[in-house]
């Protein structure tokens, strides 16, 4: 069970961001503790992809605090923020079509002790063993996204920052990105998910957000969805 009294292994407070002249999030405040998940919610454009990147210094300018294990990070750069343990798997994948499964897997350094080896993320990627010599390219869209979730699992990230992983796949495939984030919270794994399917989402969340704005609009746990679902269908436009 989780300590609601612990210190929050990432909290943002009043986090804004700019991609040049453009103000993208106004004030965003949010808490993620040690072995949750937790999935932003809210419709395109409202910011949740920002967040995710802000949280990695990968913004044009950012204000506000990001705090991390209790380090403010906010003028870090983003290779630092990584070394202190944050990963960000992106909705893009970022693939190296020039490079094999294998190669794009041993890509990323290990910026801290603990990454998963090899042989534990075939376990959790069975389809990627099968497919080490393909080229990146040559997968479906579905191993590209095991892929690019099996790679930033090598790096010794404690916080992954998923976002949109289930965006385009196939239904069976979904269900096993879902059993693969129930695994890796199992592990310890830390997971902020960015998600447009909340159905997908409450069969892994133990919380979310709604974004709107750049801003934070509204927060409940797993276990007070159904009571919120008709706010939901409003804030989501489904």
């Amino acid at each position: 069970m989780l300590d609601a009294t612990s210190q929050p292994l990432l909290e943002l407070a009043g986090l804004q961001a700019w991609y040049g002249e453009s103000h993208i999030l106004h004030g965003v405040d949010l808490d993620v503790r040690a072995g949750e998940v937790v999935t932003l919610l809210g419709r395109n454009g409202a910011g949740k992809t920002t967040t995710l990147k802000s949280i990695m210094g990968m913004v044009g300018k950012r204000a506000g605090s990001v705090r991390f294990e209790g380090t403010e990070t906010i003028h870090m750069s983003s290779d630092r923020i990584a070394r202190l343990g944050i990963a960000l798997c992106p909705e893009e994948r970022g693939i190296f079509s020039s490079l094999n499964v294998e190669e794009n897997l041993m890509l990323p350094p290990q910026v801290r002790p603990g990454g998963l080896p090899l042989d534990q993320i075939f376990d959790l990627f069975p389809n990627l063993k099968e497919r080490l010599s393909s080229q990146g390219t040559k997968l479906s869209g579905g191993e590209q996204q095991m892929l690019a979730i099996g790679r930033i699992l090598r790096t010794g990230a404690t916080l992954l920052m998923l976002d949109e992983p289930t965006e385009g796949l196939a239904p069976v495939i979904i269900q096993q990105i879902g059993h693969t984030i129930r695994k890796l919270k199992a592990q310890g794994f830390t997971i902020l998910l960015v998600e447009q399917n909340f159905r997908f989402a409450s069969t892994v969340a133990d919380r979310y957000y709604v974004m709107e704005h750049g801003k934070i609009i509204d927060g409940f746990a797993n276990s007070e969805l159904a009571a919120n679902m008709d706010k939901l269908h409003t804030y989501l436009g489904v």
